[in-house]
């Protein structure tokens, strides 16, 4: 009787190993470890990495993904890439000074003047076009769901704005993904081992090829790694614009708390110092 109980327990084990293996295959391969500027407690964003990353994502991921939770003003906010601060009369990235409006910020305008978003002609009521402003949501690249999916073979462009809090390991989970592609098709799929089930209906994005002939205007090297680095930062940068902000408030509080609690403590020793207790 035992002897049945133990091989009907390692059975239901073998197949309980053999069901997590087919989960994790059907997830697709763990995704490799990377360090990011931005992890740990005292972590921050490289300014000029999200600038590039925005780069990337404007000249190759905006056409068929959009960034529905940022406004492009969220650019020029204080942690965003491109937030500018006003030092004697001159306006410049980075530095010191007072932060400038993102409304009036010269290079969020200019970002938001490339963008083309719809709008309704109050005097005509016809729809039609204009530059985008910086209080503009991002332009979402296809005018609805159906259109986004004739575009892309049936698939639908997941909106990137949440996407590394959306996928589990998120940057790393990302960063894998697009450096993952075998160059090989199945079923008029991609394969790619990092995507669940192995197939992705995306094409590579971001190749040596494409890397060749993409020129940073900060004089970085763009290479297929470089470029997929910068994106993804930009991309978590837009998951949690609000990161360091954050961060440093949360620094502050505990530094607080620590001088609030050595002066309870000498408080306390000072009203009982006389008393045994």
């Amino acid at each position: 009787m035992l002897r049945r109980i133990l091989i009907a327990m390692t059975a239901v084990a073998l197949l309980g190993v053999g069901g997590v293996g087919s989960a994790w295959a059907a997830k697709g391969e763990h995704p490799h470890d990377h360090e990011w500027s931005w992890e740990g407690p005292l972590g921050t964003f490289d300014r000029a990495q999200l600038q590039r990353g925005f780069a990337v994502y404007k000249q190759i991921c905006s056409a068929c993904h959009g960034l529905q939770h940022l406004s492009y003003r969220n650019l020029g906010e204080r942690g965003g890439p491109f937030a500018a601060y006003e030092s004697h009369g001159e306006i410049t990235l980075g530095g010191h000074g007072r932060l400038v409006d993102p409304n009036d910020n010269p290079y969020v305008v200019a970002i938001a003047d490339d963008f083309e978003v719809s709008f309704i002609d109050p005097d005509t009521g016809i729809e039609d076009t204009r530059p985008a402003r910086p209080s503009d949501r991002f332009r979402y690249p296809f005018a609805n769901e159906a259109l986004g999916r004739a575009a892309n073979n049936g698939a639908y462009p997941p909106d990137l704005s949440v996407i590394v809090s959306a996928r589990h390991y998120g940057a790393d989970y990302l960063r894998s993904l697009l450096l993952g592609y075998t160059g090989e098709q199945r079923d008029g799929k991609w394969i790619n081992p990092y995507m669940g089930g192995g197939l992705i209906a995306m094409a590579p994005p971001i190749t040596a090829d494409v890397a060749e002939f993409f020129v940073y205007d900060d004089g970085v090297t763009a290479t297929q790694e470089q470029m997929v680095d910068d994106v993804v930062a930009f991309l978590a940068w837009a998951n949690d614009p609000k990161m360091e902000v954050r961060k440093q408030m949360g620094l502050s509080v505990l530094i607080f708390l620590f001088v609030l609690a050595l002066l309870l403590y000498a408080a306390y020793k000072q009203v009982w110092r006389g008393v045994k207790h």
